[in-house]
């Protein structure tokens, strides 16, 4: 029995990868606001905050890697070039694991230029 289904036939798997993204960037900033803003109230240091954010980061590429590599299985591993502009079921599906492929690899960049500043960030700025 397979955990994951041979094709995945929606549209959802187009917008998986940058959904986590934005999931990702709300927590990682909003989280990091949140306790810059109430710091005082907390007994919790910045590397707790650091800490939290390294681990959504990790989370968050393994989804996106996960959300790459179904993609390039329903593109065929890379075996049929692009454009898959014929309006058969094939080429369509083609076209959304080729979209969703490519998709992914924006959200995963995008995730680790998100998670930049905690290499440079040691405390709140007022």
């Amino acid at each position: 029995m397979r955990f994951l289904p041979k094709e995945v036939e929606t549209l959802w798997t187009l917008f998986t990868a940058p959904v986590v993204w934005a999931v990702h960037f709300l927590i990682s900033y909003v989280g990091a606001a949140i306790f810059c803003a109430k710091q005082d109230q907390l007994s919790l240091g910045f590397d707790v905050v650091r800490t939290g954010i390294a681990l959504v980061t990790v989370v968050a590429l393994l989804m996106i890697l996960l959300a790459g590599w179904l993609a390039w299985r329903q593109w065929g591993f890379g075996a049929h070039d692009p454009p898959h502009d014929d309006p058969t079921a094939h080429d369509r599906r083609l076209f959304q694991g080729f979209a969703t492929l490519l998709l992914s690899g924006l959200s995963f960049v995008a995730v680790i230029y998100v998670a930049m500043p905690l290499l440079f960030m040691t405390e709140c700025w007022p």
